[in-house]
């Protein structure tokens, strides 16, 4: 249980206990956090209105050890998916540039205001592309290692809620953004 909570604590950066129990469905969060804290992998500490918890550089390094251990004789297959991942990212970035910008004949990083029907329906469609695409390497990846499960059905419930790339609910980006920091955690990868 200790590794998928330093490993939740990571993902999310800095969360309350009840978000970190609900990234892996775990049991005693609580507990787990309190004896993470105890050893010097976990901090709680409250700042503008929001309490959470973060991972000291002892926790990291902890986190990156049970990964590795967790990685022992599937790093092949991870790596592949991994691969497979890379060309999505680039598409899943120009999407949700496109979604934010929308350029005119005289401003190249015009805002995109969602007037343009058709340039927003574009957008969407290539983030259907995208999900479809996902849902076979999420299956693959979680075959291998369950605790990937899931990343293709929260994208694709954002997607449905029209949630492409806001940062105050579990949208496609940040869906995607959590995917490929646990891949490259995982691998032991800097971005």
């Amino acid at each position: 249980m200790m590794h998928l909570v330093l490993h939740a604590v990571r993902l999310l950066g800095f969360a309350d206990t009840a978000a970190i129990a609900a990234r892996f469905d775990q049991g005693d969060v609580e507990a787990t956090l309190r004896d993470a804290e105890a050893r010097g992998w976990a901090t709680y500490s409250s700042f503008a209105g929001t309490s959470g918890w973060s991972l000291t550089e002892a926790g990291r390094a902890e986190n990156e050890r049970l990964l590795k251990a967790e990685l022992t004789g599937n790093e092949d297959a991870v790596r592949e998916l991994y691969e497979e991942f890379l060309p999505l990212n680039a598409l899943l970035q120009q999407a949700c540039t496109d979604w934010q910008l929308r350029p005119t004949a005289t401003d190249p990083l015009a805002a995109n205001d969602h007037t343009d029907a058709a340039w927003d329906a574009g957008v969407l469609h290539e983030l259907k592309m995208i999900d479809r695409t996902l849902a076979s390497i999420a299956a693959r990846l979680s075959a291998v290692l369950p605790r990937f499960r899931g990343y293709d059905v929260r994208f694709t419930n954002a997607l449905e809620r029209g949630w492409v790339d806001r940062s105050d609910v579990d949208s496609c980006h940040r869906v995607w953004f959590e995917l490929h920091e646990d891949l490259l955690a995982t691998l032991n990868l800097r971005r």
